[in-house]
């Protein structure tokens, strides 16, 4: 039986204060591809903007899955995939470098001027949609987002293999951080809070530690911090080399101000990283040199979102997902 797609569709709607769930929102606007969210994933940029970042109403939620159900594209129809969340205007010198996620006048799914993925459709451009394999899983597909922020960092800096690392965080993107910089260098160590999350981190060769003391300071050439929170950066600072290069991949809401004098001082490289490209992403799912099942924690049905919200909250929960 050919399936029947209403003017409306099941939602959870951010007013600036409050998420509601709305089984009346409109569906997304035409002239895009039409997805069927199928899973979509939790990150802790959706739990900052509950928080206030970016100001943000509409529907949330940048990590998914999905089936396309219409395109202008018939080779796309039917077909499962993932979708880079930035849309450019397509004519700025930034979209035609490549580079929509900097475009001026960009969307961005679920975080800017465009409902996310926590409703039972999305629309995208066509370029932004990528097929995904059989031999990755719904579940590992969500993965494909933050994973290709991971992978970004290899795409913004040339990695030493004989620099010591550190990553500080323990949370979903610092574990994926922490696998894909072990590809390129061997001595990667996480500092964390969570011992728990930290021993997930073992079976890849990573080392570990719960905080951080006098004998860990200026020792690191690149440090990534992927904590979430103001305190991270000040970890970060302590762990880096004078001279060394510091990778800054949290978005917080906090309007906390940050000394940047030991910054100055040790003329230290601060790297903003955010989105990336989606391939190498893809690849390493589907060859298994990522593994991110591990991370999985629990699926909640889109209407009781405020449940999974308050579970993702948790300092031990990674990842948690919302089924529409």
């Amino acid at each position: 039986m050919p399936l029947i797609i209403t003017n409306f569709m099941k939602a959870t709607c951010f007013d600036g204060a409050e998420m509601k769930f709305d089984e009346n929102y409109p569906d997304p606007k035409p002239g895009e591809s039409l997805v069927r969210v199928s899973l979509a994933g939790i990150c802790g940029t959706d739990l900052e903007i509950l928080d206030g970042y970016m100001a943000y109403h509409g529907v949330l939620g940048h990590e998914f899955v999905g089936v396309v159900e219409k395109s202008q594209n018939s080779i796309l129809i039917g077909k499962r995939v993932v979708g880079e969340i930035n849309a450019g205007c397509n004519n700025c010198d930034y979209c035609k470098k490549g580079l929509s996620r900097h475009c001026p006048n960009r969307t961005v799914l679920g975080i800017l001027k465009r409902d996310g993925a926590f409703a039972e459709f999305l629309s995208l451009p066509e370029q932004n949609l990528h097929v995904i394999p059989d031999s990755i899983s719904d579940s590992q597909a969500v993965f494909v987002e933050p994973l290709a922020a991971a992978f970004e960092i290899k795409e913004q800096i040339s990695l030493n293999p004989d620099w010591q690392v550190a990553v500080v965080g323990d949370g979903r993107l610092a574990q994926m951080i922490c696998q894909v910089l072990k590809l390129s260098c061997a001595n990667v160590i996480c500092f964390g809070r969570h011992q728990n999350k930290l021993s997930l981190l073992e079976p890849f060769g990573i080392a570990t530690k719960i905080g951080i003391n006098s004998s860990n300071e200026q020792l690191y050439d690149l440090v990534v911090e992927a904590t979430g929170s103001n305190s991270g950066f000040t970890d970060t600072m302590k762990l880096v080399k004078p001279r060394g290069t510091v990778i800054l991949k949290s978005t917080i809401a906090s309007r906390e101000n940050l000394d940047l004098t030991p910054t100055i001082i040790n003329e230290i490289t601060l790297v903003g990283s955010r989105c990336g490209l989606f391939k190498p992403a893809i690849d390493a799912l589907a060859t298994k040199m990522i593994i991110v099942d591990s991370m999985i924690d629990s699926t909640f049905p889109l209407k009781e979102f405020s449940k999974a919200i308050e579970h993702a909250k948790k300092p031990d929960t990674l990842k948690v997902f919302l089924k529409p």
